[in-house]
Parts: C-alpha cells; sequence; structure tokens
C-alpha cells in the first residue's frame, strides 16, 4: 500500500474517466502498455480488481467506482496542497513568477515587461513558458502566480484582466483543398483531423476542436500535439488541421502553411490571469501595470485584432 504513488492514480482517475485505455493514454501522453501495466500493479498493490477489460470495452468494477472517488479526493488535496506550499515559500519574497503561452501577449509582451520594470524594480519577474499540455500556464499546480494565457479555461477560482480578441484561422497545407479560399466556415472543417494540446482542460480543448458547432453525431478527429512546432509539421505534412489565432501567421510562418480565417467564431482572447487566493501585492502591481499599458496601446492592439494580412503565401 505504501507504493501507491499519484501518477498510479492520476493514471487510474484518466482511465476511469475515458474507459478507453487508448484515449487515457493519449490524454496522458504515455504508451498504451505502460499505462495498462500501471493499472494492473496498482490493483496488485490495492488487492482490489478496480476495472472490467474485455476486447470492447472497459468498465469499472463496484471496487473501482469507491476507488475513484479516493482517488480524486487525494488528487485534489494533493495538488492543493502543493499549491499552497509553494505560495507560501514565496510569500515573504520579492518574486513574481509570471507563465505564459506561446507568443505571451504578442506585440504588448514588451511593453507590458518594461513598464512593469521600471515601475517595480523591486520585484524579480521570473518567466516560464508553458507547453500546450498546461493552458493555465502554472496557474493549475501554483508553479506561477499569475499567467498570460488565453482562455477558456476549466479551472476554478481564477480572475482575468482581458488584452484583446484577435480572430481564429485553419492552419492548412498548402495543397489541402480549402487553401485557397479567403474564408472558411466552422461547418467544413468539422470532419477534418484537428491538433489540439491542453492536457484535460475540457474547455480549452472545446473551444480549440470547434464543439460548440457539432452535433452529438459529429465528434471530432483529435491529432495530439505537445508544441506549435510539432503542430505545423503535422499541418504542413497533412496529418492534420489546426485551429488557431491569427497571430501564428505572422509568428510560426514557413513554407509549406496557409492560415485561412475562420467565420463565424468567436474571437481567441489573451488575458492576465491568477487565482483569486493569490491577489497578493506583487500580482496587483502587475495587472496594474498590464491595464494602464493595454490602455495606452489602442493602435497596437488594433493592429492585433485586425491583422491586415492573414495569409502571407
Amino acid at each position: 500500500m505504501m507504493d501507491v504513488n499519484t501518477r498510479r492514480l492520476r493514471y487510474f482517475v484518466a482511465v476511469a474517466e475515458e474507459l478507453h485505455f487508448s484515449r487515457a493514454a493519449a490524454r496522458l501522453f504515455v504508451a498504451q502498455q505502460a499505462l495498462s501495466k500501471q493499472i494492473r500493479e496498482l490493483e496488485g498493490e490495492l488487492g482490489l480488481t478496480l476495472l472490467i477489460r474485455t476486447t470492447r470495452r472497459v468498465e469499472l468494477t463496484e471496487d473501482g467506482e469507491r476507488f475513484l472517488a479516493v482517488a480524486r479526493a487525494v488528487l485534489a488535496e494533493w495538488d492543493d496542497g502543493l499549491r499552497r506550499v509553494r505560495q507560501a515559500s514565496r510569500a515573504a519574497q520579492q518574486t513574481l513568477r509570471l507563465g505564459f503561452v506561446v507568443g505571451a501577449a504578442l506585440e504588448l509582451t514588451r511593453p507590458i515587461l518594461a513598464e512593469f520594470a521600471r515601475r517595480h524594480p523591486e520585484i524579480e519577474l521570473h518567466l516560464q513558458e508553458a507547453s500546450l499540455s498546461d493552458p493555465s500556464c502554472g496557474l493549475a499546480d501554483g508553479s506561477s502566480d499569475l499567467a498570460i494565457l488565453r482562455p477558456p479555461l476549466s479551472l476554478p477560482g481564477v480572475k482575468r484582466l482581458p488584452l484583446f480578441v484577435e480572430p481564429v484561422v485553419a492552419c492548412l497545407a498548402s495543397g489541402h483543398p480549402l487553401a485557397a479560399r479567403r474564408l472558411v466556415s466552422p461547418a467544413e472543417l468539422l470532419d477534418e483531423p484537428l491538433t489540439v494540446g491542453g492536457g484535460n482542460d475540457v474547455a480549452w480543448r472545446a473551444f480549440w476542436t470547434l464543439s460548440a458547432f457539432r452535433g452529438p453525431d459529429r465528434p471530432a478527429r483529435i491529432v495530439e500535439t505537445s508544441s506549435p512546432t510539432e503542430e505545423t509539421e503535422l499541418v504542413a505534412s497533412g496529418v492534420a488541421t489546426a485551429l488557431t489565432a491569427a497571430a501564428s501567421a505572422r509568428y510560426l510562418s514557413r513554407p509549406g502553411l496557409v492560415y485561412v480565417p475562420v467565420e463565424p467564431h468567436p474571437g481567441s482572447e489573451v488575458a492576465v490571469a491568477w487565482r483569486q487566493d493569490v491577489e497578493n501585492a506583487a500580482v496587483t502591481a502587475f495587472v496594474e501595470v498590464a491595464r494602464a499599458v493595454r490602455d495606452a496601446e489602442r493602435e497596437l492592439i488594433r493592429g492585433i485584432e485586425h491583422p491586415s494580412v492573414v495569409n502571407p503565401h
């Protein structure tokens, strides 16, 4: 019993929620064989049968149902405790850990960071880029004090300051049938294999896989990706299509890729976000600076929100 660890608990919860080893393995970014082994070892350590496996489906046993509630409670308590320890260790320090998605606040990033350094030289700012597997950019596990990210998120208790909203585009291989179009509709992309990261965040993944436009009979064909570079390779090779923000046409431009606006579709918001329970003086100072720079840089933001050229090729 002492060998049961949080990794095995997370693996079990993923399988219990997906009821499918392949989907759970993709969600966890592990090989299916390794996942199956970990679940078998967990059952052996507990002396319980948690899952019934057949060639067609996976089901929870009664013991599995009960243990799922225990595992979720343990993981929630562990994650919350770890986050609080990290917060306490930095409480007396004049440091601020800023997580950010790739691209951060685009052209608005440098003015915000420069103004924060000018106003608050006493606060040391640590920048940490998040992978596509964590759209909360460290807010979920407490490794960041605040973040520049792209909602929506399923994470509760998060406050945010919107900075701007930019158009959503489809990133297509240059030989794709839709690549020559001036616009594409969400309906035309529903059967496309779509790249997506986002780890386990349901709201984030739903936004980038067009869930709002699907019926129950049109599930998304998902191609998991872990980085923007990997995403562009998948698209350029014709393996998948990517739904992304218009700035990708500026920051991830390369031969073989075409960016076409998707309409109608909600824009992609970029915001400064922080947890309500981590609203300290340093976080407040950064938010105030971000608000001031946002309000002062209206022309810069107008260019981000209304790019004159989406597809440079």
